[in-house]
């Protein structure tokens, strides 16, 4: 089992989650360290010198190294298990749906999340009362690609599940906190639950 993980972390973003969900399917013990991002705590001069020079959360700590970005976190964990596939083509498109993840669907689906839960629309700024709608669209068009693609399939890449699951679970199963409706989507509603089922899972909240 690895040893010496620690997870800085603001728990309930769902970058965070990933990790958690990754070492929780791999039997890796974390230590967590908390941060409250909304009031700059992964702004400090102590942060940005020794856990992340870009202030951002998530961060694994690997014995004296740091490993940010969420995905690349949860590759480390992963490596060498079932949660990666070994076939060429299958690794690059478990690979694919991480990269898109963190393009298409995370900048859209996670950041409605956050501007409905985190600021609240009556605090909107104009920037944000304007780039609404394009964020809406992206998000709407995210969440159709993947009901599509599970129509066919049970998982995302190589028949079996695997990292990118667990990447695009995390902030799907919260997304109706940024106004989605996922009564909407029933391919991704039987895949949410396919992944809840895995031995291992845990909560976002746990």
């Amino acid at each position: 089992m690895m040893t010496d993980l620690i997870l800085h972390e603001y728990a309930a973003s769902g970058n965070c989650y990933k990790i958690r969900l990754t070492a929780g399917h791999v039997g890796a013990r974390l230590e967590r360290r908390e941060y409250d991002i909304m009031k700059g705590e992964t702004r400090t001069a102590d942060f940005l010198a020794n856990v992340n020079a870009n202030g951002r959360i998530p961060t694994l700590q690997i014995a004296d190294r740091f490993m940010p970005e969420s995905n690349a976190a949860c590759l480390y964990l992963a490596h060498g298990t079932p949660l990666i596939p070994k076939e060429r083509f299958d690794h690059a498109d478990m690979m694919r749906w991480l990269f898109w993840e963190q393009y298409n669907h995370e900048p859209n689906v996670a950041t409605l999340r956050f501007w409905y839960g985190w600021i609240g629309e009556a605090n909107f700024s104009e920037l944000q009362k304007a780039n609404l709608p394009g964020k809406r669209a992206a998000g709407l068009a995210a969440l159709e690609l993947m009901d599509e693609h599970l129509a066919t399939r049970d998982w995302f890449a190589a028949g079996i599940f695997t990292v990118a699951d667990i990447a695009l679970y995390a902030y799907t199963h919260v997304c109706e906190a940024g106004g989605y409706q996922l009564s909407l989507y029933p391919n991704i509603q039987a895949w949410l639950a396919r992944v809840a089922a895995q031995p291992g899972h845990v909560t976002i909240d746990a």
